[in-house]
């Protein structure tokens, strides 16, 4: 099973999620990103003037065929909303649409943030290459996977009412790795026992927001 597949969102607000910071004239920059990285992206941008967050429904990763529709309904959106001059930049991996977003993304001359999923620009490509050469079998969570596991896992892949499905889902797992982003005790906490329910090894890395934080701002600088 492809770890890009096990990410809905059921406790997003429905369709898209409209997470935004409102700047007092039209944005110079558009960051359109995953409902998933939306506390991630206003941190990064919080006291930006001209800078606006918008994020799809993160639960569209339980449907990765639909992601590049509803980004590049987002484009549109915006495009209509402020104007072409506006510096679009979208904040996702591929995530799982087998290069269907950057077919999109081609079309539209808007640039995303390099990687197969957050999971990549979260540890460094480097790192989770390593990662996955030590053990192919690895489970991730990030900070807000650990915050979201019960709903986006265990109800959302239907865990809660058929626990005979576990072995069917995660038998080939072998550890779970939990990438925070913040070192935050209480999240920790649930990351080891999302192992523990799913009868994993636990291994905690401290990554920050890793390629995300330069990336974003390299793009905001871009949009000046």
């Amino acid at each position: 099973m492809s770890e890009h597949a096990i990410v809905p969102v059921r406790a997003a607000p429905p369709s898209e999620v409209p997470v935004s910071r409102d700047a007092p004239d039209a944005p110079r920059v558009v960051v359109i990103g995953c409902g998933a990285l939306a506390r991630e992206l206003l941190v990064l941008t919080k006291g930006l003037p001209g800078v606006k967050v918008h994020c799809v429904d993160a639960r569209l990763h339980m449907r990765p065929s639909l992601i590049a529709d509803a980004v590049a309904k987002r484009i549109v959106k915006t495009r209509d909303e402020f104007g072409p001059g506006v510096k679009i930049f979208v904040a996702y991996a591929d995530c799982g649409t087998g290069g269907a977003l950057d077919e999109v993304l081609d079309r539209q001359g808007v640039e995303r943030i390099a990687g197969a999923h957050c999971y990549e620009f979260y540890a460094g490509s480097a790192t989770y290459a390593a990662m996955q050469d030590e053990e192919l079998g690895t489970f991730y969570l990030t900070d807000f996977l650990a915050r979201q596991f019960d709903t986006i896992v265990m109800v959302g892949l239907g865990l809660d009412r058929h626990p005979e499905l576990m072995s069917d889902y995660f038998g080939s797992y072998r550890r779970l790795v939990y990438l925070a982003q913040t070192d935050d005790p209480e999240l920790t906490a649930k990351a080891e026992a999302a192992a523990a329910t799913l009868g994993l090894a636990f291994e905690r890395r401290m990554t920050g927001y890793g390629d995300l934080a330069p990336t974003i701002q390299n793009a905001i600088r871009g949009g000046a």
